[in-house]
């Protein structure tokens, strides 16, 4: 019997150490592979008809095209689609956290890992394999997938479900795009910009939209069995905390 086929599309936000930002975002979309040129052509052609042929990101985001961000909105909860992310609130508190034995990277493999697993809502039976892209933010990408790939090899006894990690730049996928949409939505929340007076009114507007259509509040976390908008809400002790 033929396995199902699902490609991970990820992306990240504020996952610099000493950035100055309180929040960090690891995020992933899941599209099933019999969908994939499908969505790919309907989040293309909603983006031509508002004359946009470029990458769309969170932090170029204006009033101009808020519509056309409602529809790739739309597009996403049409769909088959399913999104998870990491939200990490306190981030400096990582600094010497146990859960990342002092290090960021190994911080950073562990949210990368945890935006992929949850039991709670995906398949990691025999009857299911995934393939992972990553958007490239610096020259270590290829080593830190290497780095999940043997992670997960390890916890499926050498049968992994993950059969292929790759890097990609944004540019290049559609969906790595979307993701950015959502993570820069929750960040903007989780770090309430959205209460500064100055803030930008399309990312609000955003950001209300995200919350009426997935049912939740974007600084918050979901139930652990969500499957089409999940949000699990990591919040590291203090460094003093046991």
């Amino acid at each position: 019997m033929a396995k199902d086929l699902y490609t991970f599309f990820i992306d990240e936000s504020c996952h610099i150490e000493h950035d100055g930002f309180p929040a960090m975002c690891i995020g992933s979309i899941k599209v099933p592979d019999s969908k994939m040129s499908e969505y790919k052509e309907t989040i293309k052609s909603i983006k031509k008809r508002y004359g946009i042929l470029h990458e769309i990101k969170w932090n170029t985001i204006s009033n101009t095209h808020l519509d056309m961000y409602k529809e790739l909105i739309d597009c996403f909860f049409d769909s088959e689609m399913e999104f998870r992310c990491v939200l990490v609130t306190y981030k400096d508190r990582l600094e010497n956290n146990s859960f990342n034995n002092g290090s960021h990277d190994n911080f950073y493999y562990k949210m990368i890992y945890y935006s992929l697993y949850n039991p709670y809502a995906y398949d990691y039976s025999s009857n299911v394999s995934y393939r992972v892209f990553l958007d490239i933010k610096d020259t270590h990408g290829k080593q830190k997938l290497n780095k999940v790939n043997q992670v997960f090899s390890n916890k499926f006894h050498n049968q992994s479900p993950f059969v292929s990690f790759q890097n990609i730049r944004s540019h290049e996928s559609q969906f790595i795009q979307l993701v950015d949409i959502f993570i820069g939505a929750i960040g903007y929340k989780a770090r309430e910009m959205d209460k500064i007076p100055t803030s930008s009114f399309a990312k609000k507007e955003i950001i209300s939209y995200l919350e009426k259509k997935s049912g939740y509040t974007l600084n918050e976390g979901t139930d652990p069995s969500e499957k089409k908008f999940n949000i699990f809400n990591h919040q590291p002790k203090k460094n003093n905390e046991q």
